[in-house]
């Protein structure tokens, strides 16, 4: 499950690069004089607000599994490593036999 959730957080995090560079910026009319306005004219005049909208959900959707990686981990171990270490030092005592007194 854990790395279902990270391939699936890695394709949102890569549309979510794609689909903010793909938003014109600031100064995007004067990027219309040197040619570059041809995204309007090819996806229509709506474009900015679908894009927009798309960069939301992916926002939204990227932030809530972050919290779900963030948080996943900890409900799947049941011991902490702290507690693995301590107990790999720990040394293993041989039981004491009956016969033998400990003078």
């Amino acid at each position: 499950m854990y790395l279902a959730l990270l391939i699936f957080h890695i394709i949102v995090s890569l549309l979510l690069i794609g689909v903010v560079l793909l938003q014109s910026g600031k100064g995007a009319s004067l990027s219309n004089i040197f040619g570059g306005g041809g995204m309007e004219t090819v996806f229509g005049a709506e474009t900015s607000v679908i894009l927009n909208r798309i960069t939301s959900i992916l926002a939204i959707i990227f932030i809530i599994n972050s919290i779900l990686l963030a948080t996943l981990p900890g409900k799947l171990t049941t011991r902490s490593i702290l507690q693995q270490e301590i107990q790999k030092e720990q040394p293993i005592l041989p039981p004491a036999s009956p016969g033998h007194s400990q003078n």
